[in-house]
Formats: C-alpha cells, structure tokens, sequence
C-alpha cells in the first residue's frame, strides 16, 4: 500500500499542522458524496483511531481508515501553488471517475 505526498503537499500540510497546537498529524477520509459519488476528506489529528494505518512521509503523519484502504492504493498527493491555486489535489489511480473539481470519485 502507497500513498504519495509531493513536496508543495508536504509543505503545506506542515503550515497546517504547524498552526494546530496539539496536532500530531492528518487523517484522510473516504466519504459518500459528491458529484462522483465518492469525496476525500481530510482533517487534523489530535488522537488517531488506534485502528487506522498510519502512514509517516517525510515527517507528516498520515492516518487511513483500513476500510478505506483500497479506494486509494496509488494515491498522489498534490497542492498546486499559484495563482489557481485550489487547495489540495488527489491524483487517485483506482478511480474511474473524476469529477471536474477533482474532490470526488468513484471506483
């Protein structure tokens, strides 16, 4: 199981991190929604859910529910600087389905 961080994602998770006081890392959530079906979800970390597999890249530590696992074997991700700027971006190799926002997907 891989999950990839690129450097300008790495950067901008430790400028979240860095504001959140007891912060000790990320956890990335598959919900339903979205007008793919399926959207990502990520939220700072306080006490991580003992049964999630944790994921440490360069120093960002990065919690996943085991169930969720599967949907995102591959996953890159990115956060684009500039002046379209929009935040974080999943490049998902399991997806079939993207939507045009790219915060949903299907599989």
């Amino acid at each position: 199981m891989s999950i990839h961080l690129t450097s300008a994602a790495v950067k901008a998770f430790r400028r979240l991190l860095d504001r959140e006081v007891e912060a000790r890392g990320v956890r990335l959530l598959i919900e339903a929604g979205g007008c793919a079906g399926l959207s990502y979800r990520l939220e700072i970390v306080k006490t991580p859910p003992a049964e999630d597999k944790l994921f440490e890249i360069e120093g960002i530590r990065l919690w996943v529910p085991s169930a969720h696992l599967p949907l995102i074997e591959g996953l890159e991700i990115d956060h684009p600087e500039g002046l379209d700027d929009r935040g974080f971006v999943f490049r998902n190799p399991v997806a079939r389905q993207t939507c045009g926002c790219g915060t949903s997907f299907a599989v």
